[in-house]
């Protein structure tokens, strides 16, 4: 028996193709949705631009799908056009969907719905831990965007839907550098190769603070169950491994992992996309000296968004009380996800 046929937005994410590869373990039938072909086993792939509403029809058209997992979002530059461009998607998508066989729908957000958006990051000043029943923050944020249109969607054709609340998502994915952890590792090769001390890039603040993180497998679990356990649905959730920790102890336990030296934080941030701005060319030399899969460090590492998390002024930790309360309790220790995210890039060669 499956369980029901998912369409997985952004499959070729960090969130929807561990989402994607769960789902197919666990008994779904499952479409991979994103702008390039998914090549995922056992996901059927449907590859289109849900910015173009006449594309996105043909290519939806008579799909039996019961459950959508949105995962996707494209950057603008700024957060007006990200909210246009943002709800612009989901709304062509429940549009072109087959709503009578619809029984859900869930979206994956983060925990920018309590610190505001990139151009707002921390205006919100909500007090931690942060939790689901917290108030907007002012301001233009693609988040609250997408969760109206899912809304409204789930309103005008009667499904149920979940919102799901992950901070700073770490997990395998190929060809997607929104991941702390391969970029981590990145720089940790870098470091190594060159001789230079492993530097934390961030803030005093997040160096010493409490936070939390999000491993992908825990999220692809969290949102199966709340789509399929009677009574979790049409909630928010705050989705987190479950365990805390500071940055540094948790940089220094990094650094010894790819055995580097570990230097003090800083007084000032030293942001990783001016350390890194000569990344490519020692990348490709580190590459053919010991034949990696991918020499284009652009492919690999995301350095804006890593210095956006942990140049933070504010300490971020969230409350997962409500997802226990309603039967979620799986947990996962973040120095171990870590650890084997490193593992398996090494395993797969993508860091020597």
């Amino acid at each position: 028996m499956r369980k029901g046929t998912a369409l997985v937005v952004g499959a070729t994410g960090i969130t929807g193709g561990n989402l994607a590869t769960h789902l197919v373990a666990s008994g779904w039938t499952v479409y991979g949705l994103s702008r390039r072909a998914t090549e995922q086993s056992g996901v059927i792939p449907v590859a289109v631009d849900l910015l173009d509403k006449q594309a996105a029809e043909q290519a939806l058209a008579g799909l039996p799908i019961t459950h959508v997992f949105y995962c996707s979002w494209v950057r603008r530059e700024n957060e007006k056009a990200n909210v246009e461009a943002n709800s612009t998607m989901m709304r062509n998508l429940f549009e072109a969907i087959d709503s009578d066989n619809l029984k859900h729908a869930s979206l994956v957000t983060g925990t920018k719905q309590y610190l505001g958006s990139f151009e707002a990051y921390g205006s919100g000043r909500i007090e931690t831990p942060f939790r689901e029943s917290e108030p907007r923050v002012p301001g233009d944020n693609f988040y609250y965007a997408q969760e109206d249109v899912l809304f409204d969607a789930a309103k005008r054709y009667n499904f149920a839907w979940n919102v799901h609340r992950p901070h700073t998502v770490i997990g395998y994915a190929r060809g997607n550098v929104m991941n702390m952890g391969t970029t981590l590792a990145v720089y940790a090769s870098i470091c190594k190769a060159t001789g230079q001390p492993f530097v934390f890039p961030g803030s005093q603040t997040q160096w010493h603070a409490l936070t939390d993180m999000t491993d992908a497998l825990v999220l692809a679990r969290q949102m199966e169950w709340a789509a399929t356990t009677p009574g979790a649905e049409n909630q928010a959730f705050n989705t987190v491994n479950g365990d805390v920790f500071r940055w540094r102890r948790m940089w220094r336990e990094i650094g010894e992992y790819f055995g580097l030296q570990v230097a003090d934080c800083p007084e000032t941030p030293q942001p990783l996309e001016q350390r890194m701005a000569d990344a490519g060319s020692v990348w490709r030399e580190i590459a053919q000296k010991h034949d990696l899969a991918e020499p284009d460090v652009e492919k690999l590492a995301s350095w804006w968004h890593t210095d956006a998390d942990l140049g933070r002024e504010q300490e971020c930790v969230n409350d997962i009380t409500k997802s226990r309360d309603f039967g979620f309790d799986h947990f996962r220790e973040t120095r171990g996800a870590f650890f084997d995210l490193f593992d398996r890039l090494r395993a797969e060669k993508i860091i020597p």
